[in-house]
């Protein structure tokens, strides 16, 4: 009864399709309202794609060097880290077709979750700051139920649920309401 209680997140798995190889990517997110927003996927280092993405991308060399030396690292040290590197590869963002890329990153674990996460750098601070580092565009899709919609650029992710804007059909919707529509 434990193992089902702690540590238990609710949420979606989505797949986004991968534009250089014959593959989908598999992502858990407990914030299904914010896939409008997604400007980048990350996966772990020990991900099964991870080599395929380094080959597919061309940029095989560079990528390697990252495998190597985040594999080498200590596992506290590596999960305090925002460092990551562009595979060459882009995902598909299953919601409205935009091509955005795929980056191998030291914080993604392959043992929480399916190892690849859904980056949304307006709505998650850690992705704020991968992005940040890396100028990887942010896209508010959540605003205060009070208020007006958030301006760039943001000093800071907004992690609190609101109403949904430039989400198509979903636009409007109160977030826990998003959520569960969306997925």
């Amino acid at each position: 009864m434990q193992r089902n209680w702690i540590g238990r997140s609710e949420g979606a798995e989505i797949e986004f399709a991968l534009q250089e190889l014959d593959a989908r990517v598999t992502v858990f997110t407990t914030r299904a309202d914010t896939l409008f927003g997604a400007t980048f996927v990350s996966l772990a280092v020990e991900h099964p794609l991870a080599e395929q993405l380094a080959r597919a991308g061309g940029r095989g060399a560079e990528v390697a060097r990252f495998l190597e030396r985040i594999r080498a690292q200590d596992p506290v040290e590596r999960a305090e880290g925002k460092e990551g590197v562009f595979t060459g590869c882009h995902a598909v963002n299953p919601v409205d077709g935009r091509k955005i890329p795929v980056y191998l990153a030291n914080f993604v674990l392959m043992d929480y979750g399916t190892g690849a996460v859904m980056a949304v750098p307006a709505h998650d601070q850690r992705d704020f700051e991968f992005a940040s580092r890396y100028e990887i565009p942010m896209i508010p899709v959540i605003r205060p139920a009070v208020g007006a919609p958030l301006q760039l650029p943001l000093a800071a992710a907004y992690e609190e649920d609101g109403l949904l804007h430039d989400s198509g059909e979903f636009s409007g919707l109160a977030s826990a309401e998003a959520r569960s529509r969306i997925a």
